[in-house]
């Protein structure tokens, strides 16, 4: 959709100083939002993409948006419902791969059906910019947690667990080669009763504890860890396959379903899942170019991107935490089922 497709005279949400959105052209091409329709934001996070999707479903849409974090659902939810714009915003809180209890809960969406869904699995500007531990820029307390209510930190995870259960997650989760290391290092300070508590000490270990000829120029040495122990107290990697199984079931037939992933192993559980929909296998690695097998099962999912689509230049120029972005998109066939929102 252009410009050209929006009331000019519209009201616009204001909410790009908590979140720029990432690939936003891309999103909306993909997605392809219309005036009236029925979408769903599964990661609210600061609201940037949820802003351009209630504008494009304006006049008479529907926009639900979900999210864990409970400062998401105040701040950019509370933007979103005071923006003026004629589409009906419901705010749920809730991890998207509780989302079918979560929809099922609540009266209004009990049965609805999307037009889209939306996964933005990235942490969000305003996650990163305030002291929850997500970043290592700033000495801050050892969090993490997507929702900070609920859970266990990444400070207690550090405390409690053996050293091979913390290389495995390094490993598993980062693909840090010096997992074991790392892991044996964070294990001494402990029983030297110096527990590593803050963001600060833990990305110090890191840099003292990776060889510094093997560390890049471009990318600070605790990313992987950080980006691993993340994963690991959000549970997120079956939270995302829980929410895209859930995600297909609420997909209105000729509904398109779009992901933002931001790391391998996100992409790789996308990649693998809408395959698996799409009644189709990758063939084995080193195969090139990729040639689909024929699908062995009625298809519930129509690829709409065999490979995932990057960033353009200029965006990574404006915001460079879009450097890692990937977009996969499906739609569903219309001739699937007969269901319709009631």
């Amino acid at each position: 959709m252009t410009d050209a497709d929006t009331n000019s005279d519209a009201p616009t949400l204001e909410v790009s100083g908590y979140h720029i959105p990432v690939m936003p052209e891309e999103v909306l091409t993909f997605l392809d939002p219309m005036p009236g329709e029925v979408m769903l934001d599964a990661t609210l996070g600061g609201g940037g993409h949820s802003a351009l999707l209630a504008e494009k479903l304006s006049p008479g849409g529907t926009l639900v948006a979900l999210d864990r974090d409970p400062e998401a659902i105040a701040h950019a939810g509370q933007r979103l419902r005071e923006s003026g714009i004629d589409t009906e915003i419901i705010l749920i809180s809730t991890p998207f791969g509780k989302m079918e209890t979560a929809l099922f809960a609540n009266e209004k969406t009990a049965n609805l059906l999307f037009d889209g869904i939306f996964f933005d699995l990235g942490v969000s500007s305003h996650q990163l910019d305030t002291s929850r531990g997500f970043s290592f820029r700033r000495d801050e307390p050892l969090d993490m947690r997507m929702d900070p209510t609920s859970g266990e930190t990444v400070a207690e995870l550090l405390r409690r667990a053996e050293e091979a259960e913390i290389a495995r997650i390094l490993w598993e989760y980062g693909e840090e080669r010096f997992s074991r290391q790392i892991a044996r290092e964070i294990v001494r300070r402990r029983n030297e009763d110096t527990p590593v508590t803050t963001t600060g000490q833990l990305a110090d270990l890191i840099g003292r504890v990776i060889p510094r000829a093997t560390q890049s120029k471009d990318i600070n040495p605790a990313t992987r860890s950080f980006q691993a122990l993340r994963i690991e107290v959000n549970g997120e990697l079956d939270e995302l396959k829980a929410g895209l199984a859930a995600g297909v079931k609420r997909l209105k037939p000729g509904g398109r379903i779009v992901l933002l992933s931001y790391h391998s192993l996100e992409d790789r559980i996308v990649k693998q899942f809408f395959m698996e929909e799409a009644g189709r296998t990758p063939n084995p690695s080193g195969m090139s170019p990729a040639i689909f097998a024929v699908p062995q099962t009625v298809p519930r999912l129509n690829l709409l991107t065999r490979k995932p689509v990057p960033p353009g230049e200029e965006e990574i120029y404006r915001n460079p935490r879009a450097r890692s972005a990937r977009l996969r998109a499906a739609l569903k066939p219309k001739e699937e089922t007969d269901a319709t929102n009631r």
